[in-house]
């Protein structure tokens, strides 16, 4: 029940804001919309305090895993995101919002999905750290490159939104913790839950407030951008295992089978909240919110299945080759 906790949070949130609209609209006139970037500053606030400086010291020593997991994930899923959206012949704004996930960095929820798979949690944790980084400078040029024929792109304003909202809030919580840290040794276990709550209450808000003022539009374009969302994380997760296989028998020694369990997590799973607070603060579109939306409740859904399928059987242990076949 634990484990699914958060998958049917993600259902009870997106049922209410669908059957009770009104509610996840407005407040006395405030556009709840308005509260999507400071509660997924938020959320990566709480990602900064659950990191120490020497979790990026790690990405030395695993090398591969983090080149292989940057490459696909900012060259092979943003690809991927766009030729989606034009083999389903996607609406402009709804093809802009499906080649944004694709163009992001990886999923804060890889790195819980990692640990109930049996995975690499240091190298999840890392190469979130990693693509997170990196996202401020490759997520505007590739949807100038990949979604600019399909709505106007500001590079630096989208740029500096993405530091806005991932950078300066992870800062912030590994300054946080680093003055607190006494605290947060003593009180490991209550700072844990209370930040999970806090962000699983953060990522179900802001499905709701997605969902509610976009019900006409989910009926029309819902099953095909679900279809997207399908075809893109599965595509994810089967070239981030495989990559990773075809790595470990190039390199053996190099990877394990957990390294690869960890990679195809961390490939298929995109930071959907950035992408959905991206289409609402710099592309100024609830239709490309939409897909990081629906994106969002399939990916959590379809990768906790997995990972409680892979928890059920344990890694292989590398042999004295290199290989775990």
């Amino acid at each position: 029940m634990k484990k699914n906790l958060f998958t049917l949070a993600l259902i009870a949130s997106s049922l209410l804001a669908w059957y009770f609209p009104d509610h996840f609209i407005s407040v006395r006139g405030y556009k709840l919309t308005n509260l999507i970037v400071p509660l997924l500053q938020l959320i990566m606030f709480g990602m900064g305090t659950t990191l120490a400086l020497s979790d990026l010291a790690k990405a030395v020593k695993m090398p591969y895993g983090i080149a292989l997991g940057a490459f696909l994930q900012f060259c092979i899923m943003p690809l991927l995101g766009y030729l989606i959206a034009k083999a389903l012949r996607l609406d402009p704004e709804i093809a802009a919002g499906v080649i944004l996930v694709g163009s992001v960095a990886g999923g804060l929820a890889s790195n819980v999905m990692t640990y109930i798979a049996r995975g690499n949690v240091a190298l999840s944790v890392v190469m979130t750290c990693v693509s997170t980084l990196l996202s401020p400078f490759l997520t505007p040029v590739l949807m100038k490159f990949y979604a600019g024929c399909y709505v106007p792109i500001d590079t630096l304003n989208m740029s500096l939104e993405i530091i806005k909202m991932t950078i300066v809030p992870v800062a912030c919580g590994l300054v946080f913790r680093r003055i607190f840290a006494r605290a947060f040794q003593e009180k490991r276990q209550l700072m844990d839950n209370i930040l999970s709550f806090i962000s699983m209450f953060g990522i179900c808000f802001i499905l709701a407030v997605i969902i509610a003022p976009s019900k006409e539009l989910i009926r029309k374009a819902g099953a095909i951008v679900l279809l997207a969302a399908a075809l893109h994380n599965g595509l994810g997760i089967a070239l981030g295992y495989f990559g990773a296989r075809g790595l470990s028998f190039l390199l053996p020694g190099k990877l394990s089978e957990a390294d690869c369990r960890t990679i195809a997590l961390e490939v298929g799973m995109q930071n959907s909240g950035m992408a959905t607070g991206l289409a609402i603060s710099v592309l100024k579109s609830n239709a490309a919110a939409l897909a990081p939306t629906i994106f969002s409740v399939w990916m959590d859904v379809s990768t906790s299945l997995l990972a409680n399928y892979w928890r059920k059987k344990t890694p292989a242990p590398l042999r004295k080759d290199g290989s775990f076949c």
